[in-house]
Parts: structure tokens; C-alpha cells; sequence
């Protein structure tokens, strides 16, 4: 009797040590267990509010410690929309940035299941928000960036006041421009730009934006790579970039991130953003099922192929549709035709303009962009509204379970490939990073790449390009020559972007003339002259600099598409007095056929960001320009929307254009 009871006190014994082990060896936890098997065993220990928190995304300025823990919140993102924000408009250290970022995050941490946020920022043009990061060109003048293998003698000896044969030449240049992309210059960006984002804590960024800007006159036209979708697509090397090349043999559609030097990157604005009508943003664009998926889907394609994260919802609407509420596209295209795996986010206060006016019926927006598919609410502020709304619907199978699950089992499959269950903190290692001399020198590069030469003299036998350096005395002019702000666009610092100089830290254009010149040159700058200034100075030649003056987004929209005053007296007073380059400084194709006759040269250089020495270096011949157009320029804006295989093509410049010249030897 004793020998059994002692045998079952063991048996007894043995089950609760196995069960206490069992309890302890929690498998979301486990690293060592396959993904799907950490997912599904979290997702079996989450409440209703947890799931509901894990889709909620709110602004760092509500991001406090009791919001976190009370409401179980998912993520959280620093945006430049606020005004006045002290972090993102001040000169606010890495250090700062980390330790902001940090306390969030341990605050999530300190939830009953501890499950990570995910900490998200805009940074499509290098680390854009923060202060001494490197700020690379918009996408706009990234597009033109490919080296010429081989230059048809038409497009070698067009440069001259006239455009003779110049319309009949895009097919070639288009057929020529299909071979020779190199889409390696902008993974490299991408791989830079996540150094710099990690540098100050944030694993996630709401980039690439891979819109195909159809018309001009859309204020996010410098955010697209290009009208053509070829060449977006092939600029979608810069998810692998950002995030780390995919190993061979991965799963399509399934998220993947490469480490704590990567970042997860979200393709955006999921779909036909850059095709409303009149360029107006936010609007409708009106196209057949053909046209969207052809024209504007094909980057969404390829990035899913890349194993992109995260796709942002476009604001605008397709044939009368809001994006943010077409479960069509969201759930039965994107997730259901093209398998994507990662998680569907909206963009900021997206469903709220589900309805005319925002915000007017939010129990409809919350179950229309919930039931489309998307996956995480762009709050950005209310919470409480979000969630209890949400809570209701499913409660009383408004939205299914279903829906929920699937929201959150993407969401926790993008923390577990950030590797954020793991390393949810961020430390001070890659400090040294942001801004760094390397990352200086590859925006360098991709400015002097990114421009295009339009003209190069007066006649085709005298080129004023490459300028020489040593001469007794030019004269730089323009709004634009000196002016950081001016030269990085929106979307830097601030989300309008700003004037001035002291916003970050880079290279003026006129700085990098004056590195440019032999000490004896003397450079003199005149931001506006008149002309008898100009003429009575004796300058050997000079050069404007004007352009369009910061913007994003809606208050970008324009239908007149004009340079600003006094950019057109700049030229005119400066270019009938002397022989002068121009250089326009914009974010996409401006009028400027009325001022071309006076130029002797013109070159576009779009919103080249703090690296401004890299136009001066291919001003001066250090290295030759090579950048081909991604847009087509107009003549007027009458003729607008125009692009390349229309059959009113009737372009100043056509789609594929731009002069070559080589390096100078002095």
C-alpha cells in the first residue's frame, strides 16, 4: 500500500512539473518555433480589446503610457502633419529620438501579454523628418536616373533653340531608355535610408510611394518615379533596399525584413493615386479595369514580389469608389489575386473620408474600411471613438470575427519578421550613421545623376555646357541658388516643407559653385538683379537658379503650373544681358516655353535635397549629364494630361529626352 501510494505521489508530482514547464515555455515567445505556430499561439491568449489595440495606429503626441497600456495600442507613428511639433521641426538629437521612441515602446511592453509596438515615419526621401539627416533627391528626379549605354546622334546634337525632329524621336529614346534603368542606385538609397531611421530607433517607414503620376498638375507628381510604369516598377529595387534582399526560395507575398539595419517599408497609395482627374489629389480617377491594372498596379506587383510589408490605401477614389472602403481591390485583389501577406494600413484620417464631409457618419467608416480590409486604422487621435465603434460591430457581427483575425495575424506577422518581439528597444550603435559623410556622398551622386540637360546653347556647335571654372567673375541669381528649404521640397522637417537655410544641415547650389571654381573666379550673387546691373558688371556668364517654392500633397495642386515670381524676372533680366545656364528647381514639368529662346542652357534638376554640390558638379564638368526624362514636359498646360503614347503627343520635351555631355578636361 505504502509502495503505491508513494508511486502515485510521483506520477502525481511528474504531471504538474510538466505542466508548470509547459506554462512557462511560451511559444510566441520562443524564437526557435516557426512563425505561423508564434502566431497562432498569441492570437489564442489575446481578448478582444488586445486584437482591436493591435489595429489602432495613433500619433506620438497621444502616445502616452496610460493610452498604451490601457488601450493595448498596436502602433504608433511621429508625423510632420502636426504643427508646430517640437521634435520633427526642432534640431533635435539622435539620442532624443531613441529615448522618445523607447519609452513607448516600454510601456507597450508592460501590457499583460507584452507584445511590441511598431513605431512607424515618413521617410520618403531619406530620413526626412529629422534634423542632419541626409536628404536624398523626390522621387521625381530619382526616376531619371540611368546611365545611357548608347546615345542615338539625334539626341547627342539636340540642344539648340529649336526642337526640329525631336517628337519623332521619343520612340526610340523609349525603346533605349528600357535598356539601360539602373535601379541599383536607388536600393542603395533605400539601404542608407534605413541606417538612418534605425539610427534613431524607428524600425518602419511609410515608403516607397510608387504612384504613377499621369498629370503634372497633382501635387504629389515629385513623389512618383515616373508617367510609365515600367520605370516604377523597376525603382521598387528600392524595398529591398530598406528592407533586405529576400532569401532565395521565400514565399511571394510574405513580409521580410533583414535585420536590425533594415526597416519594414510600405508601398503606398494602393491604387490609381497619380491618375485623378486634373491632377487633383485626393480625387477620382476615372479609368477601365484594363488601364488601372496595367498602368497602375504593376509596382504593387513587383513590390509584393520584393516581400514589401506594408501597403498604404490611397485616399482617392476609382470610377466614384473610395479606396478605403473597396473590398474588391483590398481583400479580394490584394490579398485574395495577388496574395500579399503583410499588413493593409490606411493613410492618415483615411476612413474617415469615406464620407463627404470626413467624419460625418464614422460608424459606417469604421465598418466600411474595416470590412474592405484594411488592417491598421491611421487614428490618428481619437481612440476611444475607433474602438469602442469597432468593438460594437463586432459584437453584434456587424464585422466578423474573421475579419479581426486576419487583421491581426498580419500585423503580428510583420513584428515577428522586424524581429521586434525580440529586440523591441533600440540602442545608441548606429548613431553615427545619420547624416553620415558616406550617405552625404551618395546623395551627391544621385543629384548629379538625377539631372537633365534640356538645352546646351544657342547653337548646336557651341555648347555653353560644361561651364569653365576659371573665369574673372559670374553671376549666380535666383530664388533658388541659396536656399536649403527651397532645394529640399516638401516633406523635409516639416510636411509643407520650408524657406531658409538653417531647416537642416547639406549644400546650397551656390556653395557648391563656389567649391566648384578656381579661387581666382570671383562668384558674385544677386538673388533678383535688374539688368542694367547685369549689363554694366561685365559677368562672363551666369546662372539662375528659381522654381517652384515648397509644398505637399493638396496645397501642391496646381492648373496653371507657373514658376513663381520673381523666378521669371530673374531670367529675363539676367538672361537678355548675358549668356546664363538655368537651372529649374520644381517638382515636376513647369511652364517655361515663353523663357527658352533667352536660355542659352536650361536643366532640370527637380528637388535635389541637401546635396546640392552635385549640380554644381555637373555644371562644371566633373562629370557629364546623363539623366533622361521620366516625365513628359508640355508646352502649355492646355494640352494636359499628356503622356508618352498618346495621340496628341505633342511635347516641348518628349518622355525619354535629355543631352549627354561627358566630363570636361581642364
Amino acid at each position: 500500500m505504502v509502495r503505491f501510494c508513494v508511486h502515485v505521489v510521483g506520477i502525481v508530482l511528474f504531471s504538474c512539473l510538466a505542466v508548470m514547464g509547459s506554462a512557462d515555455h511560451i511559444k510566441y515567445k520562443d524564437p526557435k518555433q516557426p512563425l505561423n505556430i508564434r502566431i497562432e499561439d498569441l492570437m489564442s491568449r489575446m481578448t478582444l480589446d488586445e486584437k482591436i489595440g493591435q489595429m489602432i495606429q495613433i500619433d506620438q503626441s497621444v502616445a502616452t503610457s496610460e493610452a498604451m497600456t490601457k488601450y493595448f495600442i498596436g502602433s504608433v507613428l511621429r508625423s510632420p502633419l502636426v504643427s508646430g511639433d517640437p521634435v520633427s521641426a526642432g534640431k533635435t538629437s539622435v539620442e532624443t529620438w531613441v529615448k522618445m521612441v523607447n519609452e513607448v515602446q516600454k510601456a507597450a511592453l508592460s501590457t499583460r501579454l507584452g507584445i511590441p509596438m511598431i513605431y512607424g515615419v515618413d521617410a520618403v526621401h531619406g530620413h526626412n523628418n529629422v534634423y542632419g539627416a541626409t536628404v536624398f533627391p523626390h522621387n521625381v528626379g530619382l526616376g531619371v536616373t540611368r546611365q545611357v549605354a548608347l546615345e542615338h546622334p539625334c539626341v547627342q546634337s539636340l540642344g539648340t533653340s529649336t526642337m526640329v525632329g525631336l517628337v519623332m524621336e521619343w520612340k526610340y529614346a523609349l525603346n533605349l531608355i528600357s535598356q539601360t534603368l539602373d535601379p541599383e542606385l536607388v536600393k542603395k538609397i533605400g539601404a542608407a535610408t534605413a541606417l538612418e531611421v534605425r539610427a534613431t530607433g524607428i524600425p518602419y517607414v511609410f515608403a516607397p510611394c510608387i504612384a504613377v503620376c499621369r498629370d503634372p498638375r497633382w501635387g504629389r507628381c515629385y513623389e512618383s518615379y515616373s508617367e510609365d510604369h515600367k520605370i516604377v516598377q523597376a525603382m521598387t529595387e528600392i524595398i529591398p533596399g530598406l528592407q533586405g534582399d529576400i532569401p532565395s526560395g521565400s514565399r511571394k507575398g510574405v513580409p521580410f525584413v533583414a535585420g536590425s539595419t533594415k526597416v519594414a517599408a510600405c508601398a503606398k497609395h494602393y491604387v490609381g493615386d497619380g491618375g485623378t482627374t486634373k491632377g487633383i489629389d485626393e480625387n477620382n480617377t476615372i479609368a477601365n479595369k484594363h488601364s488601372l491594372l496595367n498602368i497602375h498596379m504593376p509596382a504593387y506587383q513587383s513590390s509584393i514580389i520584393e516581400g514589401v510589408s506594408t501597403i498604404m490605401i490611397s485616399y482617392s477614389s476609382w470610377n466614384g469608389k473610395k479606396m478605403h472602403a473597396n473590398r474588391n481591390l483590398i481583400t479580394g485583389f490584394l490579398k485574395k489575386t495577388m496574395r500579399f501577406r503583410g499588413f493593409v494600413i490606411s493613410d492618415w484620417q483615411g476612413i474617415d473620408r469615406i464620407t463627404s464631409p470626413e467624419h460625418a457618419n464614422y460608424s459606417y467608416s469604421v465598418q466600411a474600411g474595416v470590412g474592405a480590409g484594411i488592417d491598421v486604422i491611421m487614428v490618428p487621435y481619437n481612440i476611444t471613438e475607433f474602438k469602442d465603434i469597432l468593438m460594437f460591430q463586432v459584437k453584434n457581427n456587424i464585422i466578423p470575427m474573421s475579419s479581426i483575425d486576419d487583421a491581426v495575424k498580419r500585423i503580428l506577422r510583420v513584428k515577428f519578421s522586424i524581429d521586434l518581439f525580440e529586440n523591441p528597444l533600440a540602442d545608441l550603435s548606429l548613431v553615427n550613421k545619420l547624416g553620415c559623410q558616406e550617405h552625404r556622398e551618395l546623395g551627391r551622386e544621385a543629384v548629379r545623376k538625377s539631372l537633365v540637360l534640356l538645352k546646351n546653347g544657342q547653337d548646336v556647335n557651341r555648347p555653353l555646357l560644361p561651364l569653365p571654372k576659371k573665369r574673372s567673375k559670374i553671376l549666380v541669381a535666383g530664388s533658388h541658388a541659396d536656399n536649403l528649404g527651397y532645394q529640399c521640397g516638401g516633406w523635409t522637417i516639416q510636411w509643407q516643407g520650408q524657406s531658409g537655410n538653417d531647416i537642416t544641415t547639406g549644400t546650397t547650389i551656390l556653395q557648391g559653385i563656389k567649391n566648384s571654381v578656381v579661387p581666382t573666379t570671383q562668384v558674385i550673387y544677386n538673388e533678383n538683379p535688374d539688368a542694367e546691373y547685369v549689363k554694366s558688371n561685365k559677368f562672363s556668364y551666369a546662372i539662375v537658379v528659381v522654381g517652384e517654392h515648397p509644398y505637399a500633397e493638396i496645397y501642391g495642386d496646381s492648373l496653371n503650373l507657373t514658376i513663381p515670381e520673381p523666378g521669371p524676372s530673374t531670367i529675363k533680366n539676367v538672361c537678355s544681358s548675358v549668356k546664363c545656364v538655368v537651372v529649374v528647381i520644381s517638382g515636376r514639368p513647369v511652364v517655361i516655353q515663353p523663357y527658352l529662346s533667352a536660355m542659352y542652357a536650361l536643366v532640370a534638376a527637380w528637388l535635389p535635397g541637401t546635396e546640392g554640390q552635385g549640380v554644381a558638379d555637373v555644371l562644371f564638368g566633373k562629370y557629364g549629364f546623363t539623366g533622361k526624362l521620366a516625365h513628359t514636359w508640355f508646352k502649355t498646360v492646355d494640352q494636359l494630361p499628356m503622356n508618352v503614347g498618346d495621340a496628341h503627343y505633342n511635347p516641348l520635351f518628349p518622355f525619354g529626352f535629355g543631352l549627354a555631355t561627358t566630363p570636361a578636361k581642364f
